[in-house]
């Protein structure tokens, strides 16, 4: 059927536009968009198939963007996911045998396979919500990573592609670094920036790995990684950011599109997704066992508690090999689809549930506590800035200019780096955590500024400020006019809408330069010079 295109872009639009204004994510319209097109008799094709994948690998360059490599190497992240799914490869894999009787070696495959969780869901839940770069976010995005190393050497043990001998001159990729942050600041600001992104992300990342034999989602990984240590990273992810989000559609689209199961698939997959609150009670309790405090846990292990796309890469290769029927792939393709259904509301109102559970859950901390969860000691600040961006550090200098002791906080560690190097007072915090002001004391602040980009940020830090019996004055900025209702209305005394009020502060700026008491000051130096 020819342009099958107009067809996807349509159902689309329409379910995920209903879905949105219902207040849930529009990607479970796009989903829905997938089931209703593929009940109808349309297929998805390889437009769609290579659409979906490059979604998938620009994401996945994104979130490089935003990660640093150390970051795995933390026993948290690294222990931690070899715990969970060595515990989940287990206990499923036991059950999977004795419920279907297949072989150890198959059911231990599924099982594993069922404890990876979704990239693509993860990165895009915490993207959304500026959470990629606070502690819980870095937590999950690396076990994310670990997890999809496990499935690149997964697949090569199954008999999928298995890298050649080329494979090993990837380990020169540091190599290049310095010629790939060069051609980024080459690159200028317009749609070459963009170009450069595309190259890198399914060229050079996705096309180059599977030419060696290697899995193209962890090479447009590697490439994002290699550039995330460079000032533009930011800009770059910026620019391939509505690109990334059209071509994801296809994604959630080719997944609803898998196919049709009967009803006893149906009933064995809801029964997997009701084992989703298992997955994550033991992500939560692991996390705990290295002192992460149990909010960080909680949003963490509620990132992950989705099945992965990854994980039916897998399956299909041990359909293909015949060790189990096509059944299976159909039937975890609708529990992978199911289990981004639940999960997209929960993550959405993930900071509302924890503050629900939070007594029933912060009994479970350890007394040690994990070095990036400890409390923060403001000093004699009077003045807090909350998102130390492009706005927050503009704030932070105008007030220092003017000798007010100043302090900036900030959830990404990136960021709080740079400040410090410029000789910043800026720490490392996550606003949105209500331990982060009950463990403050915030007696001599008489101003807090929250210039952090997202609203629900600046909202529940607003709630969290008056929760913990804070009474000075909080401002707050806004990115859309409906958004200072919605700030103000949760305890800000006031919202500045920047974007109204630049054309101000740029003609005040001039007229500093310009105006009557300048031209009076050169008409002084002229008599004097006389």
């Amino acid at each position: 059927m020819e342009h099958l295109e107009i067809v996807w872009i349509s159902f689309a639009f329409v379910l995920g536009f209903l879905v949105r204004h219902i207040g849930l994510p529009p990607l479970i319209g796009y989903l829905a968009a997938g089931f209703a097109l593929s009940a109808l008799g349309f297929g998805g094709g390889e437009l769609l198939a290579q659409v979906a994948h490059a979604g998938v690998l620009l994401l996945l360059f994104s979130v490089g963007l935003k990660l640093r490599l150390k970051s795995l190497v933390r026993p948290e992240v690294l222990l931690g996911s070899v715990l969970h799914m060595a515990l989940s490869g287990l206990l499923l894999g036991w059950a999977l045998q004795h419920w279907n009787g297949m072989a150890m070696e198959t059911a231990f495959f599924i099982a594993v396979a069922l404890a990876f969780s979704s990239t693509v869901v993860a990165a895009k839940v915490l993207e959304g919500k500026k959470e990629l770069r606070a502690f819980h976010g870095r937590v999950a995005i690396g076990i994310l990573v670990v997890q999809d190393i496990v499935a690149v050497g997964m697949l090569g043990f199954s008999g999928g592609d298995t890298p050649s001998p080329w494979a090993i001159s990837l380990l020169a990729l540091p190599l290049i670094r310095p010629l790939l942050h060069r051609l980024l600041n080459w690159s200028g600001h317009d749609e070459l920036l963009i170009l450069y992104g595309l190259l890198l992300a399914l060229v050079v990342g996705g096309a180059g790995f599977e030419l060696v034999g290697l899995s193209s989602e962890l090479g447009a990984l590697i490439l994002g990684a290699m550039l995330a240590n460079h000032s533009r990273a930011s800009e770059l992810s910026e620019a391939l950011w509505s690109l990334k989000e059209v071509f994801l559609v296809g994604f959630f689209l080719q997944i609803g599109m898998s196919g049709l199961p009967s009803l006893q698939e149906i009933g064995f997959a809801l029964g997997l997704v009701a084992l989703l609150p298992l997955k994550a009670l033991l992500f939560f309790f692991i996390l705990l066992r290295f002192g992460l405090r149990a909010r960080s846990c909680f949003l963490a292990a509620l990132s992950l508690s989705t099945y992965s796309e990854f994980g039916l890469i897998v399956v299909n290769l041990v359909v293909g090999h015949g060790w189990l029927g096509q059944e299976w792939l159909v039937m975890l393709a609708l529990t992978v689809a199911l289990s981004f259904l639940v999960a997209a509301p929960l993550n959405r109102h993930a900071h509302d549930l924890f503050r629900w559970l939070e007594p029933y859950l912060v009994r479970f901390e350890s007394d040690q506590r994990h070095p990036d969860d400890q409390p923060l000691s403001i000093g004699g600040s009077t003045i807090l800035i909350l998102g130390m961006g492009r706005v927050g550090s503009g704030a932070y200098d105008f007030f220092t200019k003017r000798k007010q002791r100043v302090l900036g906080l900030d959830s990404d560690p990136a960021k709080v780096e740079g400040h410090m190097r410029l000789g910043r007072r800026v720490l490392y915090a996550d606003a949105e955590d209500p331990g982060v002001w009950q463990n403050m004391d915030l007696s001599g602040v008489r101003t807090v500024l929250l210039s952090m980009p997202d609203r629900e940020a600046n909202v529940l830090a607003v709630r969290q400020l008056r929760q913990s019996g804070y009474t000075g004055f909080v401002s707050a900025t806004a990115i859309f006019p409906e958004d200072i209702e919605t700030v103000t209305a949760a305890g800000a005394d006031e919202a500045y809408y920047y974007y109204d009020e630049v054309g101000v502060g740029f003609a005040e700026h001039v007229w500093e330069r310009v105006g009557p008491k300048r031209e009076e000051a050169d008409e002084e130096r002229k008599q004097v010079s006389a």
